[in-house]
C-alpha cells in the first residue's frame, strides 16, 4: 500500500486541505473508489476506511492482480465541511459534487474538483459511495446514469439487491459519476443504508459488494457469498409518497419492507398538541426503497419511495 497526497489546497487561517489516496498494486489504472465528497457523508468515508483495511490485507497475501492498480480516496474534499458539521463546502455552501470536471482557476470547490478529477479520471472502473439529496435511508443498491456508457451487466457484479437506472438531469452533468463516464470510465454510484451515521451491517455489505465486484472483474482474489441477482429498476418507475402536512414525523415502515395499497406507513403529529393530524398510507403494493428519517417534516416532502410490484395497483 502506498499512501500519498493527491492534491493540496492551501488555506489562509488553518492547515492545508489534503486529499489522500491509497494505492494498491502497481501498473494499469484499473479501479478508483471514492468516498465522502460532502461533509455529512460519514458512512461513505467509513466504508472506504474498511476497504483500505481489507485491500491492505489482500495485498499482503499477494491477492491483488499483477500489473493493475486500485486506488481508494476515502474523503474527496469533505474534510472542512465534516469538521463544521455542514453537508456542503463550509465557506460558501457549494456542493463539490456539482463542480466536476472542475476548473483550476475557478472558485475553491471548482479547484478542488479539478484537482481530484485529474487524479481519478484515467481508471477503467470508478466506484463512488454517494448520498441522496433528501435525508433518509435506502435499500443498498447501485445507481447508474443513462449516458449511453452505462452497463447494467457490470452493475450486477456488485451483488446488491437493486440496480437503478435514471436519465441524467441538467445538474448531473457536473457530477463525478457523469464526468467519469464521459472519460470512458465504467462508473457506478453505490448507496448504503445510511449517510450521516455509521450503519455497521450495511457498511459491511457495501465493502463485500465492492470486493465481490473487484473479484469478478479479475482485480483481486476474494472469497465471499454470491450476493443477490439484482433487480433492475428505472428511477422514474419508483412511486413517491408525499407528506400531506408539516409536523412531527413518525415513520412506521423501513427500507426493504413490503407494503400493500392502503397500508398505514407513517403519521404526522401536531408539534404543539401531540394530536395526530395526518395518517399516510401506501398508494400501491410494493417494497419500500427509500424512507425519510428526520424528526420534522415539511408539507409535500417525499417521505417514501416505493418499488411497485409488477401486478400493479
Amino acid at each position: 500500500m502506498i499512501r500519498e497526497t493527491l492534491f493540496t489546497l492551501k488555506a489562509p487561517y488553518r492547515d492545508p486541505l489534503e486529499i489522500t489516496g491509497f494505492r494498491f498494486g502497481k501498473g494499469e489504472r484499473a479501479c478508483c473508489i471514492v468516498g465522502a465528497v460532502r461533509g455529512n457523508e460519514i458512512q461513505q468515508q467509513y466504508v472506504c476506511s474498511q476497504l483500505v483495511k481489507a485491500l491492505r490485507i489482500l495485498e499482503s497475501k499477494g491477492l491483488i492482480a499483477q500489473d493493475h492498480e486500485i486506488m481508494v480516496v476515502p474523503s474527496a474534499g469533505a474534510g472542512y465541511s465534516m469538521n463544521t458539521g455542514s453537508r456542503f463546502w463550509a465557506v460558501d455552501h457549494t456542493d463539490i459534487n456539482r463542480m466536476f470536471p472542475g476548473y483550476d482557476a475557478g472558485e475553491t470547490t471548482q479547484r478542488l474538483a479539478d484537482g481530484i478529477f485529474r487524479q481519478v479520471r484515467d481508471y477503467s472502473y470508478g466506484v463512488q459511495f454517494a448520498s441522496f439529496y433528501l435525508p433518509g435511508d435506502f435499500v443498498p443498491h447501485v445507481r447508474m446514469m443513462e449516458t449511453g456508457y452505462q452497463s447494467t451487466s457490470l452493475a450486477n457484479l456488485f451483488g446488491l439487491p437493486y440496480v437503478v437506472i435514471r436519465p441524467p438531469r441538467p445538474y448531473d452533468t457536473a457530477t463525478l459519476n457523469y464526468n467519469w463516464q464521459l472519460w470512458h470510465t465504467n462508473a457506478f454510484s453505490v448507496y448504503t443504508a445510511a449517510t450521516d451515521h455509521i450503519d455497521e451491517p450495511s457498511a459491511r455489505q457495501a465493502v463485500d459488494s465492492v470486493l465481490r465486484f473487484l473479484n469478478r472483474i479479475g482485480l483481486v482474489r476474494y472469497q465471499c457469498h454470491n450476493g443477490y441477482i439484482a433487480s433492475v429498476v428505472r428511477e422514474d418507475e419508483l412511486i413517491s409518497v408525499f407528506s400531506s402536512t408539516g409536523g412531527v414525523y413518525h415513520p412506521l415502515r423501513a427500507p426493504g419492507e413490503e407494503v400493500s395499497r392502503g397500508m398505514h406507513v407513517a403519521e404526522i403529529t401536531d408539534p404543539y398538541t401531540g394530536e395526530t393530524i395526518a395518517k399516510i398510507t401506501s398508494p400501491a403494493d410494493g417494497v419500500i426503497f427509500f424512507a425519510y428519517h428526520q424528526p420534522l417534516v415539511m408539507e409535500h416532502a417525499v417521505i417514501y419511495k416505493i418499488i411497485k410490484q409488477a401486478h400493479g395497483f
